[in-house]
């Protein structure tokens, strides 16, 4: 196996202080956005994040609207016609 050279061998020792300053202020972020994660779902609308997912939903109409038939009322129609075989 050959040596493992680090992947910041070719790193300026500038470019080495830019690259541990980007560390510190995620590390200094993280939290902050985790919390502005959390208040944002605590106050979201599920109503409204299906409509901006998915696009405004109306019910009443095709192809969401329920159809004139349930097909419970359609097995029972079946049963019936079978049950009057016998």
């Amino acid at each position: 196996m050959g040596s493992k050279t680090s992947s910041l061998a070719d790193w300026t020792p500038e470019q080495i202080a830019q690259g541990r300053c980007w560390v510190q202020a995620w590390q200094k972020a993280g939290p902050v956005m985790e919390q502005l994660r959390r208040e944002e779902l605590r106050r979201l609308d599920g109503q409204r994040a299906i409509e901006l997912l998915c696009g405004s939903a109306d019910y009443r109409v095709a192809p969401r609207a329920p159809k004139p038939v349930s097909g419970l009322v359609e097995q029972q129609r079946l049963f019936l016609k079978a049950a009057h075989r016998d």
